[in-house]
């Protein structure tokens, strides 16, 4: 397991009530109603937050990566990411996909870049090996 010399940044929540609760970061800026996935209740779910916080950090990762190949990412660069939860007999599991979206690259090119991003993200970091995860170019 790496431990972190530097700390960067912190996120600090308070969510109460679980699924069906309520989530607040410590500056207020998130201040959200929870919801279960599927149902027709008012609020988000943990698996959308998560897909929301990689596929950001992804597209941070991208520009790093393009950054060291000595080109810029397309401006108009995006990710839909779809994040599920299931069961495997009794357990609960999630799996992932990335749908990246780099309009006017090339293929090949693109392919490059988005396998070195995932070796930058720290979400692809934590979540390598633990759950299946599939990144295509859209």
């Amino acid at each position: 397991m790496t431990r972190i010399e530097k700390v960067l940044y912190t996120g600090k929540t308070h969510t109460t009530g679980g699924r069906d609760g309520f989530a607040r970061s410590s500056d207020g800026e998130l201040d959200i109603k929870l919801s279960p996935p599927g149902s027709s209740k008012h609020g988000t779910n943990p698996e959308q937050l998560f897909a929301a916080g990689w596929s950001a950090c992804f597209i941070g990762a991208l520009g790093r990566a393009a950054a060291t190949q000595g080109f810029r990412l397309p401006a108009d660069t995006a990710i839909a990411a779809e994040v599920d939860l299931g069961m495997t007999g009794d357990a609960f599991h999630l799996q992932a996909r990335l749908n990246i979206s780099l309009p006017g690259m090339d293929p090949d090119q693109a392919r490059t870049l988005i396998d070195a991003a995932h070796q930058i993200c720290p979400y692809s970091k934590a979540t390598r090996g633990n759950i299946a995860v599939e990144l295509r170019l859209a």
